[in-house]
């Protein structure tokens, strides 16, 4: 679940707005002084800071600047009373993701909250590759020591599950939900027969058979 840490040194808005979050299916922990903040956000344990200008020991810039200079990326809108233009580039400058000025909605926080927990999610990869075998997602083309191999649709994405799990014993179950759905009959051969088929355009001994078990990519 996604865990969020509200740094705010006023008791009463720290609560508000952690069972706002909690309401909307988010956990929550609150820091109400800047080097507990600072902690937290690098403890690697919390996926988003809402992080007050205001607080003391450290105030909220320099929780950021301390944050951004250890090399952590994670999202963070900056709450404040101060409204000033100047304050918002100062917060931004530093490396926030976002600026929302006190007193501020619920619903408008949460919309910005979800808006920056997207922006930080990665992008999937353009591609999957191990040794001379890859696959490019985005083009659907796969190539074995640089000569382009032709898939069709399923065996490009039978090839994608072994090859996003290189190593590793994939089940005829696993591959039947992956690739062809729950719907399809658990009783069908046709992994076995996609097997053979890729087996035939990238090398016999690139698929190992585990009895019993199902299928590994070497």
């Amino acid at each position: 679940m996604t865990r969020i840490l509200v740094a705010e040194d006023e008791p009463r808005i720290s609560a508000f707005v952690a069972r706002g979050l909690e309401s909307a299916g988010y956990q929550s922990v609150v820091a109400d002084d800047g080097e507990a903040a600072l902690d937290i956000a690098l403890s690697g344990e919390v996926d988003l800071v809402l992080l007050d200008v205001g607080l003391p020991t450290m105030d909220g810039f320099e929780v950021l600047r301390h944050l951004r200079g250890q090399g952590a990326s994670l999202p963070v809108i900056m709450l404040t009373a101060r409204s000033s233009t100047r304050d918002t580039v100062d917060g931004l400058d530093a490396g926030a993701s976002d600026y929302i000025a006190k007193p501020f909605k619920f619903d408008e926080l949460l919309a910005r909250v979800r808006s920056r927990l997207r922006d930080n999610v990665p992008a999937p990869a353009a591609g999957l590759a191990h040794l001379d075998v890859s696959l490019d997602v985005r083009t659907r083309r796969a190539t074995v020591s640089g000569r382009e191999v032709d898939l069709s649709a399923r065996e490009f994405a039978l090839a994608e599950q072994f090859l996003g799990h290189p190593g590793q014993v994939l089940s005829r179950e696993q591959l039947l939900s992956s690739v062809w759905g729950m719907d399809f009959d658990p009783g069908s051969n046709v992994v076995d027969v996609y097997v053979r088929y890729l087996r035939g355009k990238f090398g016999h001994d690139r698929i190992a058979t585990v009895r019993g078990a199902g299928y590994r990519w070497e």
